[in-house]
């Protein structure tokens, strides 16, 4: 595959390096709740929301479908006419990671506007991180004129929140833990045990999987 790590898989790896190898090399073991999908139906109807105020975007999802490594050549052949072109799901490639971006507008002089659109009504942590590897990843491709989190006002509407210069500063940790997540995906699944890292700040797809070894070892170890 031409990439391999996303914005997904990375925030996995911050999380568990166990369900980053497993988030790579077998993600058909992954469960999720009713209520895990229920989030992420509202997360689309949020994001399809924002996007809807761009009338004229273009929506590379729509024309690649899941052939998700051509997203960046396609992006790059667009950005390069200089149109000043909205795109949804722009891809961008650098250091074997691959992000799409909800919404990237390009201005007059080249430079990019990017926004990553968030259904929740404040600015987590997990929020900041995943935007920050976006950053880190689209400035080695483009010159970014401003990054935003667009989040949800309780009483309506977006809230949007520009972050630059803070993701800026977090480039040198993301290139490390790059680094190490990639040194994980050289070697065999890891034996990470469970713990309160399985639910924080998301609940793991892969609980019931580590679980049941869990149990295995304690009934035969």
């Amino acid at each position: 595959m031409a990439h391999l790590l996303s914005k997904s898989k990375y925030i996995r790896g911050l999380q568990c390096d166990r369900a980053l190898w497993l988030d790579v090399f077998n993600p058909r073991l992954a469960r999720y709740t009713a209520e895990q999908m229920r989030r992420f139906d509202r997360g689309r109807d949020f994001e399809f929301a924002f996007k809807a105020t761009f009338p004229d975007g273009i929506d590379l999802s729509a024309e690649l479908k899941r052939n998700v490594d051509a997203y960046p050549a396609r992006t790059a052949e667009l950005l390069d006419k200089g149109d000043g072109v909205a795109l949804f799901e722009a891809g961008f490639l650098y250091d074997d990671v691959l992000v799409l971006a909800d919404v990237v507008q390009q201005r007059e002089d080249g430079t990019l506007d990017i926004y990553e659109v968030k259904s929740g009504t404040a600015l987590s942590e997990t929020y900041r991180r995943d935007a920050a590897l976006q950053h880190y990843v689209i400035s080695h491709c483009r010159e970014i004129n401003t990054f935003s989190i667009v989040y949800a006002n309780p009483d309506g509407g977006f809230i949007k929140e520009e972050l630059s210069a803070a993701l800026q500063e977090q480039h040198g940790e993301i290139e490390k833990n790059i680094a190490a997540m990639k040194d994980i995906l050289r070697h065999g699944e890891p034996a990470t045990p469970t713990g309160q890292h399985c639910l924080e700040p998301y609940a793991c797809p892969y609980q019931h999987y580590c679980a049941q070894g869990v149990r295995q070892m304690s009934l035969f170890g």
